[in-house]
């Protein structure tokens, strides 16, 4: 192997001007982060009402759904694409396709016409997240981006809390289409924001072949495996024509990935990558917890309005407890790395927080106060702002900027698909059981006006007390069973966490342009080869990485 010298930028001395611009770039990418993560909040609450009204709650799962898919499949692409043409203007172009895809949905009089606007919508809002933490990477080291992958955490976080509250308010006062109009004047002061504060180092790009092939077959086989765990048990039996012939297409247009990806010259997600051990291990743990974290929020609060018959501006406020813990220990967790250089505990911890919280929550009952479940809520939120922010972090302090891009769109797509799984399989598993629950439980007639397709939690309070406890009795046992199956895989995520080696973190920033042949060189020599990067052994060599 030819051993190639690394170009690194120094940020210990970086000028007051030059923090200016860090700070001005970061404002940038919070707008955007807002923008992308109150989106994928704000229809928790108004859920209920907006399934009820278009008489689809069959359908429900599909709104969540479309939009984690859509946003999954495009993941890798801007994470590629970002690296070999820039992130500014494609981070504009993915603004702009979320903001269509608001209207579309917010014009829209039917489910058919909401799902495609939430899947265009994804279309955009699968770039945000991805181009807002590679850009950070751009211009901030690993030690001191602690900070801001925390705070980032906390937009999330408190995005999260806003969402819910901003959905129940809009349903209860001028509508639940608000929800989708008020992405115009957020996207308007996020494309602003990026064209008035992006502006990034420059580098050479040279002209490559984009991998279109291994683009076109990443998405089928992603929407394949969705598409089973949507569609199997609930809308098909699981031995029917069709749910075969969906896992026969994902492991068919898997394996053909996997070869064109060994072939491209520009792959859409390197194999290379997996040949680093932080990289597997947090990428594993990453789509684990993302089955976990998905299949909570995404239903808590339906479960909320239709079991304690609160509004669906309480059920949001309900929600602050899983939030509030995560915005603090988020931001904790990043000014802890960024001080102390130390990472690999807080992930582990979040392991067994978030077991905890599936544990409790699978405890719930319809009787049991409305406190309890929030303190259970709070469990988890604390697990998850251990692990989000961290998990990345570690992807990107293992390779150069010349591919944390590809590097972090490859992290963040298997936890969205470990979203997608989560979203899908506790949507199938819990809308299925209800219908079943309420056939049993419901008197035949009970309910008029649409059936229990189109009920909406105003609707259930307002029914008489027989039938109403009926309901939210089995809401309430159709949910929390769900919770204690996903409980292994928070215990296998902190197995997993345990292999983590604990790497120091760069101090400067690597724009070298050359990527190693292997990246299997025994560590035990002088000099090895880890992440992309040539790292001197010993510790002062790492540290001046």
């Amino acid at each position: 192997m030819t051993e190639s010298p690394i170009t690194q930028t120094p940020m210990t001395t970086a000028t007051a001007h030059e923090r200016r611009n860090i700070l001005l770039i970061f404002m940038g990418l919070m707008t955007t982060m807002l923008l992308a993560s109150l989106d994928q909040m704000i229809f928790s609450t108004a859920l209920p009402t907006i399934v009820g009204e278009l008489d689809g709650v069959d359908h429900m799962l599909w709104v969540t759904t479309a939009y984690i898919l859509a946003a999954t499949i495009m993941m890798p692409v801007y994470g590629k694409l970002g690296d070999l043409m820039g992130r500014r203007g494609l981070l504009i172009f993915a603004i702009s396709l979320f903001v269509t895809g608001s209207i579309v949905g917010g014009l829209s009089h039917g489910m058919t016409e909401l799902i495609v606007g939430r899947a265009v919508q994804g279309l955009g809002g699968g770039g945000l997240m991805i181009l807002s933490q590679a850009t950070i990477a751009d211009v901030v080291p690993a030690r001191e981006r602690g900070r801001y992958m925390g705070i980032m955490g906390g937009v999330f976080a408190l995005s999260s809390v806003a969402g819910p509250l901003l959905g129940g308010w809009f349903t209860e006062s001028i509508g639940w289409r608000w929800c989708m109009w008020i992405n115009i004047p957020l996207g308007a002061l996020a494309i602003a924001s990026a064209m008035m504060f992006l502006h990034l180092p420059k580098r050479d790009r040279p002209k490559t072949k984009v991998d279109v092939l291994g683009m076109m077959l990443l998405a089928i086989a992603a929407a394949s495996l969705v598409l089973v765990t949507s569609w199997g048990g609930n809308t098909y039996a699981w031995g029917s024509t069709v749910i075969i012939v969906l896992m026969v297409v994902t492991v068919v247009a898997g394996f053909a990935f996997v070869r064109v990806e060994l072939a491209a010259e520009e792959p859409v997600m390197p194999m290379y990558l997996f040949k680093n051990r932080n990289f597997r291990l947090t990428t594993s743990a990453g789509l684990l917890t993302g089955v976990a974290m998905f299949g909570a929020l995404a239903y808590m609060p339906t479960y909320l309005q239709m079991v304690t018959g609160v509004s669906a501006t309480k059920a949001g406020l309900l929600m602050i407890p899983m939030m509030g813990a995560l915005l603090i220990t988020s931001i904790v967790s990043g000014q802890y790395v960024s001080r102390t250089g130390k990472y690999k505990s807080l992930p582990i911890a979040g392991a067994v927080f978030v077991g905890a919280g599936l544990y409790l929550l699978s405890t719930m009952s319809a009787t049991q106060p409305v406190a309890l479940t929030c303190g259970y809520l709070a469990v988890m939120g604390i697990g998850l702002g251990l692990q989000m922010q961290i998990l990345v972090l570690i992807v990107q302090n293992s390779f150069p900027v010349r591919i944390v891009g590809t590097a972090t769109a490859a992290n963040n797509f298997f936890r969205q698909i470990g979203a997608s799984l989560g979203a899908a399989v506790v949507g199938s598993l819990f809308t299925s059981r209800l219908v079943n629950l309420l056939a049993e439980r419901l008197p035949a007639g009970s309910v008029s006006g649409g059936g229990t397709n189109a009920l909406t939690p105003s609707a259930v309070q307002g029914l008489p007390a027989q039938v109403r406890d009926a309901i939210v009795g089995s809401y309430s046992d159709a949910l929390a069973p769900v919770f204690l199956y996903m409980v292994p895989l928070a215990i296998l995520t902190f197995v997993l966490l345990l292999f983590i080696r604990e790497d120091a973190l760069a101090t400067t920033i690597d724009r070298s342009d050359v990527l190693p042949e292997s990246m299997d060189i025994d560590p035990s020599s002088s000099v090895y080869l880890e992440g992309h990067e040539l790292v001197e052994a010993s510790e002062g060599g790492r540290e001046g990485r």
